[in-house]
């Protein structure tokens, strides 16, 4: 797929997320009178706000959730909507950047750990369509594992797309306290993904490598339910 843009290191882009749509990761996790909610979906930061308001509605009616969790769902959504829009017309730096991503998750019965490589520089690129060819190629027949995949994806690269305004941030105040600087200096929240591009080289790309066929192959787990209700126990002590 041909890439949006071809950004370098003197060629910041303004923000927004290294995919083809610009959809933002929202986390839930909220807890009303003992007891609780958590969920995990994309949004389109675009939307009007009183989509938010309609969501939370219908979530605590479909649930039926305690009245109380109605304003923490539009509170907590809205607030990482406004986080997001916070970074936007900001400048961010992409250029040739090749990021490993990491997939470590329990859907229902199904246990799932990747890693693989994304190009940061493809503004085409579709996390969801992944998914869905990930699944298929594993022969996964839980609906909701697919979307729990993109969202892994999606998050890791929010996170990135995040350490990339602060590296064009650390820039610009660089450059005005050292006119002569020509090249740019990577923060330290970018520099792991630099180090990793050295490792895997610029020409890298989502698909694996071929030698690194053994190391990067998914793992793929079925667990019983009785390991099933074991973590769900484990998960809810650690929550108090």
């Amino acid at each position: 797929m041909k890439s949006l843009a071809s950004a370098s290191w003197k060629a910041p882009l303004k923000f927004r997320m290294p995919t083809a749509e610009n959809l933002i990761p929202i986390r839930l996790d909220i807890e009303v009178d003992g007891q609780r909610y958590k969920d995990a979906f994309t949004w389109n930061p675009y939307d009007p706000d009183s989509e938010v308001v309609m969501f939370a509605k219908r979530t605590v009616k479909d649930l039926k959730l305690a009245p109380g969790f109605l304003p923490q769902i539009v509170q907590s959504i809205q607030s990482q909507l406004a986080t997001f829009r916070s970074y936007e017309g900001q400048d961010m730096y992409v250029g040739d950047k090749i990021i490993p991503i990491k997939l470590d998750l329990q859907v229902n019965h199904t246990v799932i750990r990747d890693q693989f490589l994304w190009d940061l520089n493809n503004f085409d690129s579709d996390p969801e369509e992944f998914a869905r060819t990930l699944c298929t190629d594993l022969g996964i027949e839980d609906p909701e594992v697919g979307p729990a995949v993109a969202f892994a994806i999606r998050e890791q690269l929010y996170e990135i797309a995040i350490q990339n305004v602060t590296s064009a941030r650390e820039n610009r105040i660089s450059k005005k306290g050292r006119r002569a600087a020509e090249h740019f200096t990577p923060s330290k929240a970018s520099g792991a993904a630099l180090d990793l591009m050295k490792l895997f080289s610029f020409r890298s790309s989502v698909v694996r490598k071929r030698k690194e066929w053994d190391y990067y192959k998914p793992v793929l787990d079925l667990l019983s339910n009785e390991e099933v209700d074991a973590l769900e126990a484990k998960e809810e002590r650690s929550g108090r």
